[in-house]
């Protein structure tokens, strides 16, 4: 089976950290027979490539000095700050279109599999238009709530997944918001981590431990993390409770959270590392006491779709703590793997993790069933068993 991948960025070299997990996947079905190709932008110029064997097609969409609005960081973030960027996304979508048009064809693929439908959903629509093929949809959750915005992007969606042929949500919480769009089936796959997995069997990593508590954060430094209610947790915790934070990424809220760390005397308990190297990423996982994830529904009406960097704790038997919003519940169950607490609410971060700092047996205990919750519903097996059952399926139908 010949698929295409449509996407909005793909990463430009080895090192490059854009979604690993899907180039994980698309390793993953070639190994089991796919031919997978991937449809992306460029960036500031970079053409057609080769990415582990993948075909990776790349269209021009303005001078290469400005061809920027992807990849390094979020679109909706980079239009902000710029009316050149605002005004980019029309040559974006119309040299997308058509550069979907052109290459399907030239060539006849099997499946169509559409990633983040706004706008690429019109992408998917054009090379349908091109040549017949089966068109799946995937919704992350963040588009359906950039949608809430304007009554036309919502349309756009709605759209998009009464003409797809499969749509695909990441969370119960994604698929109850793709229902609401549009009375469609959806069925439900998570991605999963790119971390690679534990051994069965294999002893739980040793920490290095200096005294202190280390509670660990990775991810994106955006409202939606909710780490500011994180650092003022820390400054609630008992007074006999040696906890220090380490706070992993990057991104427009840095400065604001640096700026409270000081304004709150937290210097010396509070590290804010930025992006680190992989190898330097997994050595913070693995001496972590405690993962948290703080959520909230931010300003603009987003949450977590999922949660993923829970995975990537939990694939070191490190006990989390997370809010119960968006797909978050669908990794976390409260009392088993991890604690689920309410959003936006600084005491109760801080209760549940002076919980697990005072218990050591119930935080083995809690990351010891992570782990379990991840080899059963997380494992890449059983996400990679779930799309070829799904294309298979759609495959049969269409002869």
């Amino acid at each position: 089976m010949r698929i295409l991948h449509i996407v909005t960025a793909f990463p430009r070299s080895r090192d490059d950290v854009i979604v690993p997990w899907l180039v994980v996947l698309l390793k993953r079905l070639r190994a089991a027979g796919h031919d997978v190709e991937v449809l992306t932008s460029s960036y500031r110029g970079l053409a057609d490539q080769q990415y582990d064997g993948i075909p990776v097609h790349r269209f021009r969409y303005f001078p290469r000095r400005w061809e920027r609005l992807t990849h390094d960081e979020a679109a909706p973030d980079r239009m902000k700050r710029s009316l050149l960027y605002r005004l980019m996304p029309g040559a974006f979508v119309i040299a997308g279109m058509a550069a979907a048009w052109r290459l399907c064809r030239s060539r006849q693929y099997d499946v169509i599999h559409v990633h983040w439908p706004l706008p690429l959903a019109l992408f998917g629509w054009a090379a349908q238009r091109a040549r017949p093929a089966k068109l799946v949809t995937t919704f992350y959750g963040a588009e359906l709530q950039l949608a809430k915005r304007r009554r036309s992007w919502r349309r756009l969606l709605a759209w998009a997944a009464r003409r797809s042929d499969q749509v695909i949500a990441i969370s119960d919480y994604t698929a109850r918001e793709v229902r609401e769009l549009a009375p469609v089936p959806v069925t439900i796959i998570p991605y999963t981590t790119a971390i690679a997995e534990p051994t069965e069997g294999a002893a739980a990593p040793s920490k290095t431990r200096d005294g202190r508590f280390t509670i660990l954060f990775v991810g994106r430094l955006v409202e939606r993390k909710g780490v500011s209610y994180l650092v003022q947790a820390l400054r609630a915790l008992p007074p006999g409770l040696d906890a220090r934070l380490v706070i992993v990424g990057d991104g427009p809220e840095r400065e604001p959270l640096e700026r409270q760390v000081a304004a709150m005397g937290l210097d010396g308990r509070v590290e804010v590392r930025g992006r680190i190297p992989e190898e330097e990423l997994e050595r913070a996982y693995a001496t972590a006491d405690l993962f948290v994830l703080p959520a909230i529904v931010d300003s603009r009406g987003d949450t977590e779709g999922l949660g993923v960097v829970l995975l990537e704790a939990m694939s070191h038997r490190v006990p989390v703590v997370a809010s119960r919003v968006g797909g978050i519940p669908d990794i976390v169950v409260d009392g088993e793997g991890g604690i689920l607490v309410p959003p936006a609410d600084a005491g109760a971060l801080a209760a549940a993790i002076a919980r697990i700092a005072g218990d050591a047996e119930l935080g083995e205990r809690l990351g010891a069933a992570g782990l379990r919750r991840l080899r059963e519903r997380f494992s890449w097996d059983a996400v990679t068993r779930r799309y070829l059952d799904l294309y298979a399926s759609l495959f049969a139908s269409s002869r």
